[in-house]
């Protein structure tokens, strides 16, 4: 989703080679410490793993085994969580998390190229990831995994809790993308009105011919508009390079040569977006048989919480809760962390252990 400005992005910082390559080192030794688990029952295990005919990577980090177990469902389409590791590390005494990255996507993608990806499909995608939850369960002995997906990884998110409550402990959405058959607008119809009042005419024009129907949409549009929602509003545009950047370029889990691949990895991986465009999430189904969250950015252009809070209210399950994750924008999670965590625990964890948050 996001390739086109994030391979920009990291152009301009590589720039100045010798100096940044210095702190970019230093910057990374210090993440890679920050990453230690040294506890007695933690765990900190990656590598590939046979899914679906092909190996992807996966990660397994926590302080203690005793804890819920999650399984992320990153965005983009292929846009590994990897990278935000170092700032997620506070979820790790809390919380078991298991990142994958899903075919077509960062270590993934490196490890296989271009040809060694396989079929690359939603319906491919979700049988992955019913064999990943198996493997896990496997491996740590547990009988569901926490459900946490982001961005456009939440339409396989919601595919994956309604059609499977017996693996999952619950299912919590943030940057929850609501497509409705490619006919919500709400972030099309904001973004037009920033393009008028900036007078921008010729992204205005470019806008208003692709329209706002997006499974009507060729990649290059689906690029072309993500790229000027971001840049166009400056809570995004400030995450995208105080958040995003950042955390690809000072990340100790990828070289150089990783970073390269991550990127190659989102523009392979865009036609994933084409069919998720179709998805009609109440065609779908509002019924949900496990708990059920959204936690969403307050300031989120290109996923706004209006039609995340619609869908929410028409959904129904035995738990369910709302929240805005308060001054940020797409990426809230990543952005605001603690903000994140804490409504992990005070309003996720009670639900699926039935033990209350210590005051």
């Amino acid at each position: 989703m996001l390739a086109t400005i994030l391979t920009a992005s990291a152009a301009a910082l590589a720039a100045p080679a010798v100096g940044l390559l210095g702190y970019r080192g230093a910057k990374r030794a210090v993440n890679a410490e920050r990453l230690r688990i040294s506890t007695p029952n933690g765990i900190d295990e990656s590598g590939s793993v046979r899914i679906g005919g092909i190996d992807q990577w996966v990660s397994i980090r926590g302080e203690d085994l005793r804890n819920p177990v999650v399984l992320e469902i990153h965005g983009g389409p292929g846009a590994s969580n990897l990278v935000f590791v170092p700032r997620t590390r506070a979820w790790e005494r809390h919380f078991t998390i298991v990142r994958w990255d899903m075919r077509g996507t960062g270590k993934t993608f490196g490890h296989g190229g271009p040809a060694g990806q396989g079929e690359l499909s939603l319906d491919r995608l979700h049988r992955d990831a019913l064999e990943i939850t198996e493997h896990v369960r496997a491996r740590l002995g547990v009988e569901k995994l926490l459900l946490v997906a982001n961005s456009i990884g939440t339409a396989l998110g919601l595919r994956l809790a309604r059609s499977h409550p017996e693996l999952f402990s619950a299912y919590v959405g943030t940057d929850q993308i609501v497509i409705a058959g490619g006919h919500e607008r709400s972030a099309h119809d904001a973004l037009v009105a920033r393009l008028h009042r900036a007078g921008k005419q010729k992204e205005l024009a470019a806008v208003t011919a692709m329209g706002a129907d997006r499974s009507q949409w060729t990649v290059e549009q689906f690029s072309e508009f993500n790229k000027l929602v971001l840049t166009t509003d400056p809570l995004s545009y400030d995450t995208m390079k105080t958040v995003v950047i950042r955390s690809l370029w000072f990340s100790p889990l990828h070289t150089l040569r990783g970073l390269r691949s991550y990127l190659k990895a989102m523009t392979f991986s865009e036609p994933l977006a084409l069919e998720a465009f179709a998805i009609d999430e109440w065609a779908e189904g509002t019924a949900f048989d496990l708990p059920f969250f959204v936690f969403q950015g307050d300031g989120d252009v290109l996923n706004p919480p209006a039609p995340a809070k619609r869908l929410f209210d028409d959904v129904t399950a035995p738990v369910k809760d709302f929240a805005l994750i308060r001054n940020t924008s797409h990426f809230a999670s990543f952005r605001h962390p603690d903000q994140f965590l804490d409504l992990m625990l005070t309003k996720v964890r009670p639900a699926i252990t039935g033990v209350p948050v210590a005051g």
